[in-house]
């Protein structure tokens, strides 16, 4: 036997098709930028792409224990933790060099030169940087030095 739906029974019906979906998209969002996240910080998905979508990093807060290779986003930029810490309300990622690392901007051709303090945020052969309203490129590996110092071509 047939039955026979009145129209607000399939407006009813298809409003629960309706939310099923939408539940299901949800989840689906939710485990595709979980994924990402955890590639990103595994190192398996580049920088680059990572800062094109900071908004799914969770973003800093204080009084939590973080492990090196942890990404958050702080002050609408990515920061990736050096040094396992408990972080606390002075030790802000854009204060805290020795704690953590700014991902690079990829929008930003040549970034202000800051001084490395360590092997993780040393500059590679080919980085560009600006410094004294000049434009900079490493020529060595791992340069620790400021520009016009040593290891680096006014452009």
């Amino acid at each position: 036997m047939f039955k026979f739906l009145t129209k607000n029974d399939q407006i009813v019906k298809d409003g629960k098709k309706t939310e099923q979906l939408a539940a299901r998209q949800t989840s689906t969002e939710l485990a595709t930028s979980v994924a990402f996240v955890t590639l990103a910080e595994s190192g398996s998905i580049d920088d680059v792409t990572a800062t094109e979508h900071t908004d799914l990093f969770s973003p800093w807060v204080e009084n939590i224990a973080y492990k090196v290779g942890d990404l958050r986003q702080y002050d609408n930029n990515l920061y990736r933790c050096v040094q396992a810490h408990t972080s606390q309300a002075d030790w802000t990622p854009d204060v805290s060099a020795s704690l953590w690392s700014k991902v690079g901007d990829p929008t930003e051709e040549y970034p202000e030169w800051s001084q490395p303090i360590g092997s993780h945020d040393a500059y590679a052969m080919g980085d560009k940087v600006s410094y004294d309203n000049k434009k900079w490129v490493s020529t060595v590996d791992a340069n620790v030095w400021q520009p016009g110092v040593y290891g680096w071509n006014e452009v």
